[in-house]
């Protein structure tokens, strides 16, 4: 009974030095608490591209493509995000059987997860989307931002494609997302002579996603290529094709 008390005691003792925030004495520790709410609003322009045919089946649900553009195309003029990619094609006439989706990432930042994903329920929810065919895609930072929404969110991409890109490699091993993640394609790009982002960084996150039991997964290097492996992988169509055979 008296050991019961004084575990109650201590109990309390702890739970009072959180809640007032003990000072410790020199040379010693104590649990303290910190509690803060913070709040941040997102706001991010894009490109909204609908396919053809669109309109003619109310009924039907589109897949839907997030591109990511790279650091050189951030701020406020959203013609840059058209500068390559999908979006330039679009711009210049391609038919995609695909909604797509060009955000701009302001100047200064890089690819934000809780706007980009933000930015695909808004979407998600005005628009006709199949929610089992969406992914994502993007180039050098838009490269990292691909690697790092398919680390975090895995469940909401079919397969993604990120270009010259790199990440977190830790994360992929973590269990938290890991059924998730064996399920997702990924094909990766990049240069072997890129003197920006090494061809190293793919390398190694796609050994980090084989190493979590991703099985759908390839790179392709491009053996005389350097910072710019895009324009070739954006230009072939046989990566949309690729993207379009994924389904959650």
């Amino acid at each position: 009974m008296k050991l019961h008390l004084l575990l109650i005691l201590g109990v309390l003792v702890l739970s009072r030095a959180f809640a007032q925030g003990t000072v410790p004495a020199p040379g010693t520790q104590v649990p303290r608490e910190f509690v803060g709410i913070a709040t941040k609003t997102n706001r991010l322009d894009y490109f909204l591209y609908l396919p053809k045919g669109y309109e003619a089946d109310a009924g039907k649900a589109w897949p839907l493509v997030l591109f990511l553009h790279g650091a050189g195309e951030r701020g406020t003029d959203l013609q840059k995000v058209a500068v390559h990619g999908p979006p330039k094609l679009a711009k210049e006439g391609k038919d995609f059987p695909f909604i797509l989706v060009s955000p701009q990432c302001p100047i200064n930042q890089v690819w934000d997860d809780a706007a980009l994903i933000g930015l695909l329920d808004q979407v998600q929810s005005q628009f006709r989307v199949d929610p089992k065919r969406v992914y994502c895609t993007g180039l050098s930072m838009g490269g990292y931002g691909t690697w790092q929404l398919a680390l975090k969110y895995p469940q909401r991409f079919a397969a993604v494609a990120p270009i010259c890109g790199g990440g977190d490699r830790i994360r992929a091993l973590l269990p938290v997302q890991q059924q998730a993640l064996k399920t997702l394609g990924v094909w990766a790009f990049h240069g072997a002579k890129d003197n920006a982002v090494p061809v190293s960084e793919s390398e190694r996150m796609v050994e980090a996603f084989k190493r979590a039991g991703v099985t759908d997964i390839q790179l392709t290097i491009y053996p005389e290529a350097n910072h710019d492996s895009w324009t070739e992988s954006y230009a072939n169509p046989k990566l949309y094709d690729w993207l379009l055979e994924h389904s959650r």
